[in-house]
């Protein structure tokens, strides 16, 4: 298992096998998905082929969503950092870096978004060098939004995503510190 981040609470690195509960419990639940389409995993199969296809995006990637470990439990919690969005064409674009998270809700307003979020983007740009990152939510997840301005990421554009007619608003950063 490789860790990749630390912050003050949380560690962040490479999604494993022993995280498939964690990943169950995360993701077959409704209320986390409310603002994701609606459509929670129903078994555990669902929730290996993410860490699978993550796990994928490693080798192929360098990159992709880490696991996010609280450091005063060893617990957990759900997932954040960077992974490379070449699926979907998003807003216009394909082949980008997106910065994301989602955690179970027990652990929702304590600040792990912003600060997993803040050292995935610093991990971008510090030791991937991408040039920009981006970030999505629907319109109406506030709470996913303030995060990801106070990650700083700034606000550019909204858009439909036509693939699930959801509402999104569309975020963006710049390294200013490239070379």
């Amino acid at each position: 298992m490789k860790v990749l981040v630390e912050t003050d609470r949380l560690i962040l690195r490479e999604l494993t096998d022993d995280d498939l509960e964690g990943m169950f419990v995360l993701d077959s639940d409704p209320v986390v998905h409310h603002f994701l389409g609606k459509s929670p995993i129903k078994d555990k199969l669902d929730a290996q082929k993410y860490i699978d296809k993550t796990r994928e995006q490693y080798a192929t990637y360098g990159i992709g969503r880490w696991a996010a470990i609280e450091k005063e439990t060893g617990d957990f919690i759900g997932w954040s950092g960077l992974k490379m969005n070449f699926e979907n064409k998003m807003n216009g674009h394909r082949n980008f870096i997106d910065v994301g998270y989602r955690f179970i809700p027990k652990y929702w307003g304590k600040g792990y978004a912003t600060e997993s979020g803040k050292a995935a983007v610093a991990y971008g740009f510090e030791t991937m060098k991408y040039s920009a990152i981006y970030g999505m939510a629907e319109l109406e997840h506030k709470a996913s939004r303030k995060a990801l301005e106070k990650i700083g990421l700034v606000h550019v554009q909204d858009f439909m995503y036509e693939e699930e007619n959801i509402p999104l608003a569309w975020y963006q950063i710049k390294n200013n510190y490239k070379s």
